[in-house]
């Protein structure tokens, strides 16, 4: 007898399965996509300009539970090693309405970048990323070291952070 969770589990496996999602695209390994994202205040930041510091590079909605769920994680995560060399980008999805995202963004102090996806083009890049959250790790080199599609092991991100931080 399957239970709603289970049922739900085995669908979102399904629908993983059989899209292909999970297996297209950006992988560990693999250098990350060259993206200029703008940010909130009109700023950019480009891949190239976050080379020489670990970078998360988290896609999100404001109208994903999961996504909302895990950003004081997401901002814990920012604050302990920002002094080390590492960076966040929170890249909206291009469906996200703009004023939710900064709306968003203001109301929880979000301490990191935060850049709107408008066109789509950096999802489409980075492995064409439809589901949210999905999460990249990139180390110092700009090399892909881990792509998570849900909410991350907060405890084992923390570990691989550390560990790319203190190379090189």
């Amino acid at each position: 007898m399957f239970t709603p969770t289970s049922r739900r589990t085995l669908l979102l496996s399904g629908l993983i399965a059989t899209s292909g999602l999970a297996f297209t695209g950006c992988s560990t390994n693999d250098a990350a996509p060259q993206s200029t994202f703008v940010l909130l205040d009109g700023s950019k930041t480009t891949t190239a300009d976050l080379k020489g510091k670990v970078t998360l590079v988290n896609f999100w909605a404001t109208t994903c539970v999961t996504c909302v769920k895990e950003m004081p994680a997401l901002i814990a995560t920012h604050n302990k090693f920002k002094d080390q060399g590492y960076e966040t980008v929170a890249v909206a999805m291009s469906y996200d309405q703009p004023n939710w995202v900064v709306s968003f963004a203001q109301s929880r102090q979000l301490p990191f970048k935060v850049a709107i996806d408008n066109t789509g083009q950096i999802a489409q890049d980075w492995g064409d990323v439809k589901l949210t959250p999905t999460t990249y790790l990139v180390d110092k080199e700009g090399s892909i070291v881990k792509r998570f599609v849900g909410e991350p092991n907060m405890e084992a991100l923390h570990a691989l952070i550390g560990e790319l931080l203190s190379k090189g």
